[in-house]
């Protein structure tokens, strides 16, 4: 693929294509359109896949901690920038490009105000092709190599809540530390973290993902209501599970985390700031990493998981994991081991047997 400038409507496609692999994360539309316009008027971010960098090119993640629906949760695009200067003072090495930790509303267009600044190319190979909750699981299994060392920076809030921050160490315990700082500044922080080869990154993450986001969002936005849910599906292999009223939505926000459930039409859904898992009189139809999301049963727009209400009338889709581009976390049992804790549902059994 040679090297694509980005325009508005691969910016619109981004954002609503990831809106849609968020999976019920991955930030607010209106966020990421707020990103992506942004970044389109300050500079050209440009896209590249890895095959146009060498393989000892040194990558950074940028991405979104927190919950989205803290209500002080602060963050702007210039703190982006902020984030990704710190980690460079951090390490003393150039960072040759700009990778996102997730597909998301918000996370997809994550990088492109910086590459749109600094004129560092936005690269097509996300830590992981759809939204995850933990900083772990978009970190390319980093944890299992020996003698490595996380370099965080995190950025975030406003008045006495702004924090900058930077964090060495191993790389779970510099996720936590990062998780505990969003907290302090009302929800949400900017990050930019774990420097990593091309090389790595290519093997590791799920290169491809935005491309693929864009061809979701596509399809999405060149339809209308039901025939737009319907297009999307077909675009990725899913289906419509069900549709209609939300009968019950509970949420709650504790340590960084959205956590809680919804049931749509007899359908339980708990989520994890994604949706983590679906079930019907008690079978499972779903399980993360599976893609379970929810849309306006009316207007398709995509609905994240915060924004779940009693009465909206919601369709919820389902795609396999295997039809999703998807980073080694995603076959990590350690790492979806801690899906259980957090939702109290199985979810080993279902994915390893």
């Amino acid at each position: 693929m040679a090297k694509i400038i980005l325009d508005q409507a691969m910016m619109e496609a981004a954002v609503y294509g990831g809106a849609v692999l968020g999976g019920g994360g991955g930030g607010w539309i209106e966020d990421g359109m707020e990103t992506g316009r942004l970044a389109l008027e300050v500079g050209s971010p440009v896209l590249v896949t890895a095959d146009e960098m060498n393989d000892a090119d040194l990558l950074a993640t940028v991405a979104l901690v927190g919950a989205p629906a803290a209500e002080n949760q602060y963050v702007k695009p210039m703190h982006y920038v902020r984030a990704l200067q710190l980690l460079e003072k951090t390490i003393g090495q150039p960072i040759k490009g700009i990778i996102t930790n997730e597909n998301g509303a918000g996370t997809t267009v994550n990088g492109w105000f910086q590459a749109a600044v600094t004129g560092l190319p936005v690269i097509d190979l996300p830590c992981n092709g759809r939204a995850h909750p933990t900083g772990s699981m978009g970190a390319m299994n980093l944890h299992e190599v020996e003698g490595y060392i996380s370099h965080q920076a995190a950025v975030g809030g406003k008045d006495e809540l702004y924090h900058e921050v930077c964090v060495s160490g191993q790389l779970q315990q510099a996720a936590g530390l990062v998780r505990k700082v969003s907290v302090e500044t009302g929800g949400l922080v900017v990050v930019a973290r774990n420097p990593i080869s091309v090389g790595y990154a290519r093997e590791h993450g799920a290169p491809g993902a935005i491309s693929q986001a864009i061809e979701v969002g596509q399809a999405l936005l060149g339809a209308k209501g039901e025939a737009a849910i319907e297009a999307v599906c077909r675009k990725l292999g899913g289906r419509i599970v069900t549709a209609g009223s939300v009968d019950e939505c509970e949420l709650t926000t504790a340590g960084g985390f959205d956590v809680g459930r919804v049931v749509i039409s007899g359908h339980e859904m708990t989520f994890w700031n994604e949706y983590m898992t679906l079930e019907h009189k008690g079978e499972r139809l779903g399980t993360f990493p599976d893609l379970i999301m929810t849309l306006d049963a009316n207007t398709a727009k995509p609905i994240v998981s915060a924004e779940i209400e009693k009465g909206q009338q919601i369709a919820v889709i389902h795609v396999p994991k295997e039809n999703l581009l998807l980073s080694a976390t995603m076959r990590n049992k350690q790492l979806l081991a801690a899906v259980e804790g957090a939702v109290g549902k199985q979810i080993l059994p279902y994915l390893f047997g």
